[in-house]
């Protein structure tokens, strides 16, 4: 399904994307619209699967999540099965879940407090997934850059 997304759609977007508190009256001074038609846009970008979440950001640091990891796993299952995918994205730590191309299967995201409480999430969690073969685990030192917003095309 193609969605189109018009110049107003695109800075609404990026404006609600830099700050997802944005006020309608805010969205609506920026844009010089009215009030009732950037909500109107807005509640069009939700229903059209355009904006997906509301969430802030947290700094890990202070939920003494200090280590973060890149997980290759292998798993046994034909490809695009996706059972494995699905029994890691349900565990709390993992952030995030990719189907990957090449020798393994997937590319997980997690964040622990440290080496040993990652030890223990594969320890209890992963080895309880049956059908993974194989980790290789690269852990994080330093993030240069980390961010989530997408680049949006100017019009």
């Amino acid at each position: 399904m193609d969605i189109v997304l018009d110049n107003t759609d695109l800075q609404i977007l990026e404006l609600m994307q830099a700050n997802a508190r944005i006020s309608n009256a805010d969205l609506a001074r920026e844009l010089n619209m009215a009030p009732s038609a950037v909500l109107e846009r807005v509640k069009k970008l939700e229903q059209k699967k355009v904006i997906t979440q509301y969430t802030a950001r947290i700094n890990p640091s202070v939920l003494q999540q200090k280590l973060l990891a890149f997980i290759f796993i292998k798993a046994s299952e034909g490809f695009g099965s996706g059972v494995s995918g699905k029994a890691l994205a349900k565990i709390p730590e993992v952030q995030e879940v990719h189907n990957i191309a090449g020798e393994d299967c997937y590319l997980v995201k997690v964040r622990t407090t440290d080496s040993a409480a990652l030890m223990d999430l594969m320890r209890n969690s992963f080895s309880k997934i049956p059908n993974i073969v194989s980790t290789k685990t690269t852990i994080v030192l330093e993030t240069v850059k980390e961010q989530q917003q997408l680049v949006i095309p100017k019009n």
